[in-house]
């Protein structure tokens, strides 16, 4: 029997009352692994800015950014396992997505880590037309008549669980608890695997963008308020030390930290560790094969520590069983759901 669980946020509440951490947090609801969890998330700036003349830095509490959707109590859940978050639909939830500058964030100004003396760069802010229909984000340019219609591809920047150690981190910052890793790769069609750190998990996902370039140069991708559909599984006795996910023809690892060398090491090494497992291969063997076929896109270099993903086809490595079939059967059962599309 398949369990459907449908969870409505309220986008009328205070934005004090909304979920801006990883941990810390009281869950607002239990599920049971192999729940289908239909529920929306609030953009990034939860839904204050709505036009070129909004701004960030008049509109917005930096305290009160990337509201996330829940956290989810996984029942059964215990520190050594693992949750697969599988997502099966990611819809932007209105006909509009928004992208700014923040002062002193993003990748090509100065930031609070990289003090440097020049000023804050214009801050700007483009409104972005979403065609659900045609697949399309229109691009316009806000200081010229340029208009790019580019195609969608929607994703969740953030979905992680409680940090260990009993942390309680911000939906800004990416980790080992998966968190804001803004990584393209987290579309619909692909699992999340992720390590448990306390009993439930305490899983939570938002920050929707219609799309987002490989790297969020910016600091800020075509941020939209999502109607979301998961599987929400549980695999027991069964580790997961950094964030993995499995699509149809990729595995992947990633890593967060800052410099970025350091999260691209993190990725590898832990893609090293997982093809050597899968494939019984000694660990040197495995460094080899992975320096031969590995693919590394950059999911952001702009959050409070920056986050590699590394990337293994499938078919190359012989098209292993990862976690038991997990994705295969996650899969499957995504084809069959009614608003899957």
């Amino acid at each position: 029997m398949t369990h459907v669980f449908e969870f409505e946020i309220d986008e009328d509440a205070p934005l004090e009352s909304l979920l801006f951490t990883f941990g810390g947090a009281e869950p607002v609801a239990a599920i049971h692994p192999g729940t289908v969890v239909v529920t929306s998330t609030r953009d990034c700036f939860a839904g204050l800015v709505r036009s070129t003349a909004d701004v960030t830095s008049q509109v917005c509490d930096p305290r009160f950014l990337n509201p996330q959707t829940g956290p989810f109590f996984i029942e059964g859940a215990k520190p050594g396992d693992t949750v697969a978050v599988h997502f099966v639909r990611i819809e932007p939830r209105y006909s509009w997505g928004v992208s700014t500058t923040v002062p002193f964030f993003g990748a090509l100004t100065a930031s609070r880590d990289t003090a440097l003396l020049h000023p804050a760069l214009p801050e700007l802010t483009w409104i972005y037309e979403l065609d659900n229909e045609a697949r399309l984000v229109h691009y316009q340019a806000v200081e010229g008549d340029l208009h790019l219609p580019l195609p969608m591809d929607p994703m969740h920047g953030t979905v992680g669980v409680a940090p260990p150690l009993g942390e309680v981190r911000s939906s800004l910052t990416p980790g080992s608890w998966g968190g804001n890793m803004d990584t393209p790769e987290m579309r619909a069609g692909s699992t999340c695997y992720l390590g448990v750190n306390v009993d439930g998990a305490l899983l939570s996902f938002g920050d929707g963008h219609a799309r987002q370039a490989e790297g969020e140069t910016c600091g800020v991708a075509v941020e939209c308020a999502m109607d979301s559909v998961i599987i929400v599984d549980l695999i027991k006795d069964t580790p997961t030390p950094w964030p993995r996910l499995e699509n149809d023809d990729y595995l992947m690892t990633t890593g967060s930290a800052k410099p970025l060398e350091d999260a691209f090491r993190i990725a590898h090494t832990e893609m090293v560790r997982w093809v050597a497992e899968l494939l019984s291969l000694s660990e040197m063997d495995a460094y080899q094969l992975v320096s031969q076929i590995a693919l590394s896109p950059v999911a952001n270099v702009c959050d409070t520590v920056y986050t590699m993903v590394c990337k293994v086809p499938k078919k190359l490595i012989g098209s292993p069983t990862a976690f038991g079939g997990v994705h295969d059967a996650l899969r499957s059962r995504a084809r069959g759901w009614p608003a899957s599309g």
